[in-house]
């Protein structure tokens, strides 16, 4: 039996060379960075590299990055952050059917608290936003939209530079999650037009428990964390020094492999997405397909499935995955996102998500390959929304 790490949406492993360079500040370099003395100043060094290596892989200015402590710290201070500081505009935020939770939890949030007026935009088949929707809904009491760049269940990249360039125009901040993109795509946000985005440093082989909010320069936003002048007065406690250089060495090394490692995943998603459809009769493919979707990312459902039971069958085969979300994965209500896209509940409850690495190779593709269909066949044997779906 082989162990077969498919689980990289949720979290990935830590890079020893990441883990080697955090090591020297959990012990030698102890020093608190807002100490004036001279050994603190090797730990506010250390930070202000690490923020210059976020900034250079982004085509981002070092005074843009704020460290957070997580990608949902960062998603609750774009929406809350603008809304507070513009909210005498109209509060008017605009944002998707199919965002993380960290996004949607906080934009209910704020209607129910704040009196926010926030649109939930639909998205197609495929999970993708219709320009036309997002241009009929803002208004001029619009002050926020906030977009993901590509969602963590299916994959699928939004047109961020379209909306980056529509808000732009029409004086509306644009915000976008890019936990998932960043590990795996290269942004500019110059080039798109982003106004504020969120980063987590465990998805792209760094620590848990360390986030990054880049906010454009000139943008004021109310803070979200209050106390004392840590990240320029904006993000208040003290730091995480060895979490922020873990962050820095991780973003840097992700930026140094992406041209290699895209179309390496790229490869392994196609063959393990057209091996999965060719040998699993009615398994659905959700999401986007080739460019419009993220290198590492594969969902899919199966009819007569139980998506909980079906990760049971895997585990014990040695293979690690997920039915969608890992902040949701304990839920028994069917993802939002598949149900946004237009799946059922039974489709939704039957989905899988198997989801790429660094550790990822061409045998381990052909193990999942030779594991799963027989797994899908057997509990289908034993299901009777299987028997419906044939009889109908």
């Amino acid at each position: 039996m082989q162990n077969v790490y498919l689980d990289h949406a949720a979290t990935t492993p830590m890079d020893p060379e990441v883990l080697e360079a955090m090591t020297p500040y959990f012990t030698e370099v102890f020093g608190n960075p807002s100490s004036i003395y001279s050994f603190a100043a090797k730990s506010r060094a250390a930070i202000e590299k690490a923020r210059g290596q976020v900034a250079a892989a982004l085509n981002a200015l070092p005074e843009e990055i704020f460290f957070t402590s997580s990608g949902t710290e960062a998603d609750n201070w774009a929406l809350k952050g603008t809304f507070e500081k513009l909210s005498a505009k109209g509060g008017h935020i605009i944002t998707t059917k199919i965002e993380h939770h960290a996004v949607l939890h906080t934009g209910e949030y704020l209607e129910k608290t704040g009196g926010a007026g926030v649109t939930y935009l639909p998205v197609d088949a495929e999970g993708r936003i219709r320009m036309e929707d997002l241009k009929g809904a803002v208004t001029d009491k619009t002050v926020l939209v906030s977009v993901m760049f590509a969602n963590n269940e299916i994959g699928t990249i939004q047109p961020v530079g379209e909306i980056g360039r529509f808000c732009r125009e029409r004086g509306v901040l644009f915000h976008t999650d890019a936990v998932q993109a960043a590990a795996q795509l290269d942004i500019d946000v110059k080039e798109l037009f982003i106004d504020m985005m969120s980063l987590s440093a465990h998805k792209m082989y760094g620590p848990k428990g360390t986030g990054a909010f880049y906010l454009r320069k000139g943008l004021k936003l109310e803070n979200f964390v209050h106390g004392g002048g840590q990240e320029k007065g904006k993000r208040a406690s003290t730091e995480n020094v060895a979490g922020i250089v873990g962050m820095g060495a991780a973003v840097e090394k992700m930026k140094a492999r992406l041209s290699q490692e895209k179309p390496r995943l790229s490869t392994l998603r196609d063959r393990l997405i057209n091996g999965v459809l060719k040998a699993i009769p009615h398994a659905k493919l959700n999401g986007a397909m080739g460019e419009e979707r993220l290198p590492n990312n594969t969902n899919f459902s199966f009819i007569g499935i139980e998506g909980e039971t079906l990760l049971l069958d895997l585990d014990a085969k040695g293979i690690s995955a997920s039915t969608g979300s890992a902040c949701t994965s304990g839920s028994l209500e069917p993802s939002h996102v598949l149900m946004a896209i237009g799946l059922t509940h039974e489709q939704a409850h039957g989905s899988l998500r198997l989801s790429l690495g660094r550790s990822t190779t061409d045998e381990q593709i052909n193990y999942v390959l030779d594991m799963l269909p027989p797994i899908v066949a057997k509990r289908r044997e034993m299901s009777p929304v299987w028997e419906k779906f044939l009889e109908a």
